[in-house]
């Protein structure tokens, strides 16, 4: 059923637009006039594509939705996204574990969508339910929205006849990686904004509160001391190219983006380096092992095979040395090796890890230690941050009062000189 995108008055010439999902523009222009609305404009959506125009040209849009949606699979989803998901993910889940069929289920997302773009996406969905697909191959048509960890999910539910489970389970895993993304943010933020707060200060005590004392200074004729002198120049420098110090701040940044989007080895350097720098590595290596067994723990106790939970696993530790050492152990199993040997041959993870994977494979529980394991990690990713923080503030507040105390010191030296004369 097609897609139509309208424009209409209703009583007293209020403006609205949406979206309906009908046969043709007439059923939908009658539809409309039902719920008192007098439509002005309406078109057929733009993610909806009239069938039966050849065999090549349906190869055409095959080929090119391909491509749209593999790259679309490689753009983060954004914070507003996540918690769209995880809120349609709980209620779905409910709707459904009360015996309310999937596309009463579907209906009632589309009824309290907040917005057009979600509403048509849920549109979408539900037409490809009607037309006889599964629900894991609908949501696959929107990768920037449910990736490929929810729609291997979902699809292992439905050859279970578990799907209701499966999403409940699926919220609490979008749910805690959304409260472990946010306490890492959180700690991040203050150390971030206190440096950006104190280069801006400190340029614009350089650039232009400083030269105007200096000149007063040296206008005395006097010989300056020399943590005055040394003032001076750095002064100079930065009143005449303080703009390159942000210039080589952006540049930096690209490069960096790109040689982590772009470059395998640059990203591995790069993601080595992050987990080996003092106090930020312990978090990001926490963090890192957290997302691993929580999300192998997920797609394990959804259904879905080993070999293809690590491959995807692999693809959401955002790690470049985490993801290499889970493609090891994934490429291992295939050999019919167990998974807590190649664990632990990797180096990368803590050994303690590869001894729980290793009780738990011999226990039969190896989904119930993933998640104790990444509970545990949850657990020392709060205290270490809250180390991080409680370490950092000092050391960026004295560095700052450094700074500060030498422009200050290399000021008042030559004042003091000038009352001995």
């Amino acid at each position: 059923m097609p897609i139509f995108q309208y424009k209409a008055l209703a009583a007293g010439g209020e403006k609205r637009s949406g979206v309906i999902d009908a046969d043709t523009p007439r059923d939908a222009r009658a539809m409309l006039r039902r719920e008192g609305l007098l439509v002005s404009e309406i078109k057929e959506s733009a993610g909806r594509k009239s069938r039966g125009k050849g065999a090549a040209a349906s190869e055409k849009q095959g080929l090119f939705a391909r491509i749209r949606r593999s790259r679309q699979r490689r753009l983060s989803t954004s914070a507003k996204d996540l918690d769209l998901v995880t809120g349609v993910t709980r209620q779905l889940g409910t709707m459904l574990g009360s015996g309310i069929p999937m596309t009463e289920a579907l209906r009632a997302m589309i009824d309290q969508a907040e917005d057009r773009r979600s509403e048509t996406i849920f549109r979408q969905i539900r037409e490809r339910v009607n037309q006889g697909a599964s629900f894991a191959d609908a949501l696959e048509d929107h990768p920037n929205l449910f990736s490929a960890l929810y729609v291997n999910m979902v699809r292992a539910g439905e050859a279970t006849g578990n799907v209701d489970v499966v999403l409940t389970r699926l919220a609490d895993y979008l749910q805690a990686q959304r409260t472990l993304r946010r306490k890492v943010v959180g700690a991040m933020t203050y150390p971030a904004m206190m440096i950006g707060l104190g280069l801006i200060v400190v340029t614009a005590l350089m650039s232009w509160v400083v030269p105007k004392i200096t000149d007063m200074l040296q206008d005395t004729g006097q010989s300056l001391p020399m943590p005055t002198q040394i003032l001076v120049a750095v002064s100079g420098v930065f009143k005449n190219y303080w703009w390159l110090m942000f210039l080589g701040i952006a540049a930096i940044s690209f490069v960096f983006e790109r040689v982590h989007q772009h470059s395998y080895r640059g990203r591995r350097v790069l993601d080595r380096w992050l987990l080996k720098m003092p106090i930020v590595g312990d978090v990001l290596l926490k963090q890192s092992v957290s997302r691993f067994t929580r999300t192998l723990a997920t797609l394990l106790s959804s259904g879905v095979p080993a070999v293809q939970s690590l491959e995807i696993t692999r693809d959401v530790v955002q790690n470049k040395i985490i993801s290499d050492a889970t493609e090891h152990v994934r490429s291992r199993i295939v050999e019919g090796t167990d998974i807590a040997t190649p664990l632990k041959q990797t180096g990368v993870f803590p050994s303690v890890v590869g001894y729980m994977v290793s009780v738990g494979e011999q226990s039969g529980e190896l989904e119930q230690m993933l998640d104790r394991i990444a509970d545990a990690y949850d657990e020392e990713i709060e205290i270490a941050t809250d180390r991080m923080t409680s370490v950092l503030e000092p050391i960026l507040i004295i560095c700052l009062a450094v700074v500060v105390g030498y422009i200050v010191v290399s000021i008042v030296l030559p004042i003091l000189q000038v009352g001995q004369f």
